[in-house]
């Protein structure tokens, strides 16, 4: 006999089964109802996501960063960028007030909100909910082996405290390397004479050029980021010593050029700034002054060389910015020092671009790119799988294809050369953010040229180069030999995690330089 509880039960059964065949057309609306509701959400999800995360650069796709960076580093400064203040984020916080004062200018951190909060809250979840919890690395097998072709010579200034070095460049002309310490002081080294002090200044010298009776030299003003101009340039001959009459916003690298032909020499300088920046141009006028125009406005602009690569007679500009909206710009020279530009490429901005060479790799004439990105000192510090060089061949017409990917954790630099003299382009590459975990000698890897059209490499790396922190690289024959050598420049100031054993190495052996001789001949 069946309980009362039991029937009561069978009852309910059959009044909802009964509910269910009446209503199956309102159930099956209301479930379409609710599916609607939800595309619609993740619909407006990802058109908030494109607006706001291309306005001023390509997007990054999501699962370019963990989750633990993009909530707790990049998320919080993009709500500031719309105006949105959210747990205590503050970017002017502890700001002196002229520092303070020229961010507001900028307009970067809006002081009223330019999205609502709902649409922030949606924008918010759907970065959280798609973004991993971690990146997946590439496997990697390395089989290095030691580079023999080269003999690394390390060299010790034996100065009072080791040298943190923001300035390498070999110049050819002089045959001296010159370096610029963040304390100020401009060094020169040769093989013959050994170092040599050229000056001391009021911050970083980040170039250096004779054009004729003229030295120019540029200083950095501000190491850190900064929305303030302290940077300057400087004019210095016999006669006097002239300042730019106008400062600059953290210049990282000058161009001395005549891009006109008439005789006088422009200033092409990189005003990298921080939240703003911009590419400038300096032409010399009447009065022995310069005036000047701003080629881009942006900020994050790295490194500039002159090529004419329209083939028209008038040298153009090439341009690698390596914030925000990373990218390299060619600046077309139109009539009256007037520039067209065209972004030829355009790299994410998580990529951490930090240098190019122009070369033609494949011996057709044209100038193909060489970049390498692995920048991983901003809000981002992790092993990341894209980091490395890559090689964009150029089809005739400017127009640029990747054709290679040789991934490298932390790629900062890349010198290209024959330096085997084979007739094909070999790569010489610097980590300043390597994996110190799994492959600490990845800090310099040579990659010798096996077949140019299959893009086969050998790698090779350095022992000796686990003696110092590099951070800069340059290309030269240094000693003299009628062969290219590659030197690097150590960075003693702490700015990356390293193992503690690393650390106390670098101290005690406290090196300046490293210099591989090439020794194909």
């Amino acid at each position: 006999m069946l309980s009362k509880a039991c029937l009561q039960k069978s009852d309910f059964y059959f009044t909802m089964s009964s509910f269910f065949r009446k209503n199956t057309f309102l159930i099956t609306g209301i479930l379409l109802v609710l599916n609607s509701c939800q595309n619609n959400k993740q619909e407006r999800q990802l058109a908030l996501y494109e607006a706001h995360c291309a306005r001023c650069h390509i997007a990054p796709n999501i699962d370019d960063l963990p989750k633990g960076i993009w909530e707790k580093a990049i998320l919080p400064d993009m709500a500031a960028r719309m105006g949105i203040r959210e747990n205590g984020y503050d970017p002017l916080a502890g700001l002196p007030y002229e520092e303070m004062e020229a961010i507001i200018k900028t307009g970067i951190y809006p002081l009223t909100p330019t999205l609502s909060m709902e649409d922030w809250l949606l924008l918010k979840a759907y970065i959280l909910e798609n973004a991993p919890d971690s990146l997946k690395m590439i496997p990697q097998v390395y089989q290095d082996k030691e580079l023999v072709s080269f003999a690394p010579q390390l060299i010790s200034f034996n100065r009072p405290s080791p040298g943190s070095y923001a300035f390498l460049e070999f110049q050819e002309e002089s045959n001296q390397l010159l370096m610029g310490d963040m304390s100020g002081e401009l060094l020169s080294y040769t093989y013959d004479q050994g170092i040599t002090t050229k000056g001391v200044f009021e911050s970083l010298v980040v170039a250096h050029e004779i054009v004729d009776e003229n030295t120019f030299i540029t200083t950095i003003g501000n190491i850190r980021p900064s929305a303030l101009s302290k940077g300057k340039s400087y004019k210095i001959n016999n006669r006097d010593t002239f300042l730019l009459n106008q400062p600059l916003h953290r210049p990282v690298h000058s161009l001395f050029e005549d891009l006109n032909g008439n005789g006088k020499e422009e200033l092409v300088i990189s005003e990298f700034g921080d939240l703003s920046g911009e590419l400038s141009l300096f032409v010399s006028n009447d009065s022995g002054t310069y005036d000047k125009k701003i080629l881009l406005n942006q900020p994050g602009t790295i490194r500039v060389v002159a090529e004419d690569m329209d083939e028209d007679g008038r040298k153009d500009l090439i341009a690698l910015t390596s914030q925000g909206d990373e990218s390299i710009t060619f600046l077309y020279q139109r009539e009256d020092l007037s520039f067209e530009a065209e972004k030829v490429l355009r790299f994410n901005p998580v990529y951490g671009s930090s240098w190019f060479e122009l070369i033609d790799y494949d011996n057709d004439g044209d100038l193909d790119l060489v970049t390498v990105n692995g920048d991983n000192a901003d809000k981002s510090y992790v092993q990341k799988p894209y980091h490395g060089m890559r090689l964009h061949l150029n089809d005739g017409q400017n127009n640029f294809t990747e054709v290679y990917f040789y991934p490298m954790n932390g790629a900062t630099r890349v010198v290209a050369s024959d330096f085997d003299q084979d007739g094909d382009m070999d790569f010489g590459l610097l980590s300043t953010f390597p994996d110190y975990q799994n492959a600490p000698n990845r800090t310099f890897v040579f990659l010798d040229n096996a077949d140019s059209d299959e893009f086969k490499f050998n790698a090779y790396t350095v022992e000796d180069s686990l003696k110092a922190k590099w951070f800069l690289m340059d290309k030269g024959d240094i000693d003299g030999d009628g062969d290219t050598d590659i030197i690097l420049s150590s960075f003693s100031l702490p700015f990356i995690p390293a193992p503690q054993e690393l650390v106390s190495r670098w101290k005690k052996e406290a090196i300046d330089l490293m210099i591989l001789e090439n020794k194909h001949q």
